[in-house]
């Protein structure tokens, strides 16, 4: 029997059930999602579903694509599909040098949730260790995203994907343009976007900072939009404040900087135009420290929220002292 899995070609000698098959390569089906023939296998079935010849398989995981603080308490909650939330900033899982180093960057983050790539198992290497070993789903909240996804139907396909894996509802919808820029292509955004959320899916999306595009976003149901202050991965920082505030204004739903952010002072300009919060991961996994940078950005998150809730002083032209003239020798 002739089974291609994850696009490589391999032989056994008779029909095995999911479970027999996951056990042959030493994967533990706890930890993967299985796709078969391009549709889903729900895991509660892998003892009954039969792998035969000529089947095409896809068996995922996810991958990296401070203790969490209590919720906030008081007048200024940060709520996202329900979930209320102490910290917000959402960090990424890539680019680390190894999954002990993200797992102690989120540890000094603050951050509750984190966004996983879904990829690949590596099937000639099954004891590769993953990153549900080092960052227990059970005590984060993981977010499934689309990274490197340049079509709405690889985009659902990717997610489904995931649900299957990890169950989870709440996912970062991003659909690339190209491989240059990496900015949204927003049509297949829009598109994807619908179908996910007809299929029961809580969508935090990805998108460009065109207010319009926003609101259409938020329009069909997105529970977060998250324009990019930048490019991925660039550290440029908010290029156009003018936009995201514009962004802000208007939404009734959480907004995100999502790309861009290349160190604190970037996080707290972000959060001082009044950004629910702010997702990065280059910032933190590229710095010369992962863990003190990360410290940083919980402290910069915070201190730009607070800034944008006390209301800064107005700028003027000239000076204007600071102490009274009245009574001066």
């Amino acid at each position: 029997m002739q089974v291609t899995i994850n696009g490589e070609d391999r032989q056994f000698p008779n029909p095995l059930t999911v479970v027999q098959l996951l056990d042959s390569l030493g994967l533990d089906a706890r930890k993967v999602a299985l796709e078969r023939n391009l549709e889903i296998v729900p895991r509660s079935t892998y003892e009954q579903v039969v792998v035969g010849d000529g089947d095409r398989l896809e068996i995922v995981h996810f991958i990296g694509g401070g203790d969490a603080q209590a919720p906030e308490e008081g007048d200024d909650p940060f709520v996202v599909a329900g979930r209320n939330l102490g910290s917000r900033l959402i960090v990424g899982t890539g680019k680390y040098k190894s999954f002990e180093e993200n797992a102690r960057a989120l540890e000094a983050s603050g951050a509750e949730i984190v966004t996983v790539a879904v990829r690949r198992v590596n099937v000639t290497d099954p004891k590769q260790e993953m990153l549900v070993d080092f960052i227990d789903p059970k005590k984060f909240v993981y977010l499934p995203n689309t990274a490197g996804c340049y079509t709405a139907e690889d985009s659902v396909r990717t997610l489904r994907l995931a649900r299957e894996a990890g169950g989870w509802n709440l996912v970062k919808l991003e659909v690339l343009g190209d491989q240059k820029t990496l900015y949204p292509n927003m049509p297949e955004t829009v598109k994807a976007a619908k179908e996910l959320i007809a299929d029961g899916f809580e969508v935090m999306v990805y998108c460009s900072d065109d207010p319009i595009q926003a609101k259409v976003l938020e329009d069909i149901g997105c529970c977060a939009v998250m324009p990019l202050a930048a490019p991925i991965g660039s550290g440029l920082g908010v290029q156009n404040p003018v936009q995201i505030r514009l962004i802000i204004e208007q939404a009734n739903v959480p907004v995100l900087v999502d790309a861009g952010v290349g160190t604190a002072s970037d996080a707290a300009v972000a959060m001082e135009l009044g950004c629910d919060g702010i997702l990065m991961n280059t910032a933190i996994a590229e710095a010369g420290d992962p863990i003190r940078m990360a410290r940083a950005m919980k402290h910069a998150v915070i201190a730009g929220r607070q800034a944008y809730l006390a209301g800064r002083m107005p700028k003027k032209l000239y000076a204007d002292p600071s102490s009274p003239l009245g009574g001066l020798i």
